[in-house]
């Protein structure tokens, strides 16, 4: 059996989405700025895609912005912000617990001389509002805080804290990393508060290299690439006409049946826990039940470590990731299990599941049985 559960670092792509992709790049080919027929068809469905885009997040299609993915949108978002607004001030605000590309980022910031600071997280990996209440200063010009952690499935408190970045200091932009949230729950960015948020279709069953970064209209941005033009000169090249059809399909597809999917991937992350923890010496790391992301589960094993066991179920078909697939090529721990306090011989010894719509309740207890087999298997060999 092969049980795929490394849905966080990406996803099967929807046979529709890859259809319609298909279609577009051997048929409907045309550059979207060419004023001929075949410019006028994919300019058609690039339409489609901020609509559809737009609607599933109640905002004006205008505010659709087509990048990479979430990396190029959370580098816009933040230095593109930090850029346009530094006469204000150069305070940024962030959490310890953000993917690289935002953690990176205000590094590069850092260097470039704003003043970042990263609030803390509980145990559980949520921030703290009186914290974030404290950090906000009349020079803070930028808010950024993921939605939902990567990691450990954490979900923070997004539309009381954007409504509280307003109410201290209006002028501030708050910035939120959806690549997670978003295709797992409703995200309304006007209700929250949001003027920037990014998402990747490659986590929402979509093709990878493409993604959108929301970009309320108003808000004081600088584009941080230059061609021609594209894109109201936001981001300039050629747009990736079958990514950003194939994105907005998935999306579609995926906000179809969202909450009977949800409640499912729910179900099958409980049973999930259940299992391992009923196996010695384990931790799961994040938000119990409901309070976390319905896809991710973090275990942490003491006496194994993640790569040894990352690869014994690979041997009995059970893909998985030890951590982050962005810095799992890194020697360095992770950053946001150590943000949570997880004992340090825990830290190397920390694998992620992480669920999908295709998963299945066979898949699942299939995973169970294989960790209560290897695990004791793997420590008997590790004491030796």
């Amino acid at each position: 059996m092969e049980v795929y559960l490394d849905n966080s670092a990406t996803t099967r792509c929807f046979d529709e989405a890859a259809r319609l992709m298909y279609k577009i790049m051997c048929e409907d080919y045309g550059n979207p700025s060419s004023l001929h027929h075949k410019g006028v068809e994919a300019e058609k469905y690039l339409r489609y895609a901020r609509e559809t885009l737009a609607g599933l997040m109640k905002v004006n299609d205008k505010e659709i912005l087509f990048t990479s993915g979430g990396t190029e949108s959370d580098n816009i978002a933040l230095i593109g912000a930090a850029m346009a607004n530094h006469r204000r001030g150069r305070h940024l605000i962030t959490t310890a617990i953000e993917h690289p590309a935002i953690l990176q980022t205000m590094a590069y910031l850092e260097n470039q001389g704003f003043e970042v600071t990263y609030l803390p997280v509980d145990g559980q990996g949520r921030i703290s509002l009186t914290d974030l209440e404290k950090a906000i200063r009349p020079d803070t010009i930028l808010v950024s805080i993921m939605h939902t952690n990567n990691e450990i499935g954490s979900v923070q408190p997004i539309g009381e804290a954007g409504a509280l970045i307003k109410k201290i200091n209006p002028g501030t932009l708050f910035h939120v990393d959806a690549v997670q949230g978003f295709g797992k729950c409703r995200i309304y960015p006007s209700r929250m508060h949001v003027d920037m948020l990014s998402v990747s279709a490659h986590k929402i069953h979509g093709p990878k290299g493409v993604g959108f970064l929301y970009l309320k209209d108003g808000a004081k941005v600088s584009p941080i690439m230059y061609g021609g033009g594209q894109q109201k000169g936001m981001r300039s090249g050629t747009e990736n006409v079958p990514g950003i059809a194939g994105m907005a399909k998935a999306a579609e597809l995926v906000y179809e049946h969202l909450e009977q999917d949800v409640d499912r991937m729910y179900g099958l992350r409980q049973m999930l826990i259940d299992g391992a923890e009923g196996i010695e010496q384990t931790r799961i790391n994040g938000c119990p039940g409901r309070e976390g992301a319905a896809h991710i589960v973090s275990l942490s094993v003491r006496g194994v470590r993640s790569e040894v066991l990352l690869h014994a179920l690979e041997e009995k078909g059970i893909y998985v990731s030890a951590g982050s697939a962005c810095s799992s090529n890194k020697p360095q721990a992770s950053a946001t299990l150590r943000a949570i306090g997880v004992d340090k011989d825990l830290l190397d010894a920390t694998v992620r599941f992480s669920i999908s719509v295709f998963t299945t309740e066979e898949e699942i207890q299939y995973t169970i049985q294989v960790l209560k087999e290897t695990v004791p298997m793997l420590r008997r060999y590790t004491r030796r």
